[in-house]
């Protein structure tokens, strides 16, 4: 069974889902065979990948998972689209009875790729802690502006009690910073502090703000199919050389 990775933060803003996209593909690319799941109600991810949201989503109503999963424009990547269904995204997120039975649906249906990417929503609910117990590992993106340890203590501890609780192999994959413009002194200080707070649990990559990331969604594409020569598509098959040494 490949690796599972939580992309989770409970700020939004922050490049959570540019992130689960852009090294899903760059994965991808690679040769491995990756799924990105979105449990956004936004469904972001899912449009960003040129996807329409299903009506009803298979981890709310007990089926197999596989029977809603849908390749997208780039060879090896594919995806469980996310719902805007009210009563299917209550469900996930607010019954706490479904956790186990969501956590081996997952399991079982996601044994066959190399990695699976799941963009959680901006919060600590319920949702996410069910995608933190079903993952092997958590990637955390910050924006590196002036609030961004504001509510990472918060998301940690989410992080640690599910640890205790559901997922004891769970285990941290890194920080990611995002949005970084190494000519802004800000950008320069937040490195620092979350570099020097956090030391080696900070990915090396950092993602930088180009506008090539801002414009691949609106064509259903991501970065390295909609401008692989960009600094962002760049960054992101860097990511994805570190996330694949962690392995």
């Amino acid at each position: 069974m490949g690796r599972i990775l939580c992309v989770a933060n409970q700020k939004g803003g922050v490049g959570k889902t540019t992130t689960a996209i852009n090294l899903a593909a760059a994965l991808a690319k690679a040769g491995y065979h990756t799924l990105v799941a979105d449990f956004d109600p936004q469904c972001n991810a899912t449009s960003g990948l040129g996807c329409r949201p299903i009506l009803h989503h298979p981890l709310a109503r007990g089926l197999p998972i596989h029977e809603a999963i849908v390749p997208t424009k780039v060879p090896g990547l594919e995806l469980l689209p996310g719902t805007r269904s009210f009563r299917d995204v209550e469900r996930l997120a607010r019954d706490p009875e479904l956790a186990p039975q969501i956590r081996e649906q997952l399991r079982w249906g996601l044994a066959g790729y190399d990695f699976v990417l799941i963009d959680c929503p901006p919060s600590v609910g319920q949702l996410t802690k069910t995608a933190l117990a079903s993952s092997d590992e958590v990637l955390m993106p910050i924006q590196c502006e002036y609030f961004a340890m504001e509510g990472l203590a918060q998301m940690i501890e989410v992080i640690r009690q599910v640890m205790k609780s559901d997922a004891p192999k769970l285990q941290f994959a890194g920080i990611l910073l995002t949005m970084y413009d190494h000519t802004l002194e800000l950008t320069l200080e937040v490195e620092r502090e979350v570099r020097e707070f956090f030391g080696e649990i900070v990915f090396q990559t950092v993602i930088p703000r180009d506008v090539a990331l801002a414009e691949a969604p609106s064509h259903g594409l991501p970065v390295i199919e909609y401008a692989p020569r960009s600094r962002g598509t760049r960054a992101y098959v860097e990511l994805s050389w570190e996330v694949r040494e962690l392995g």
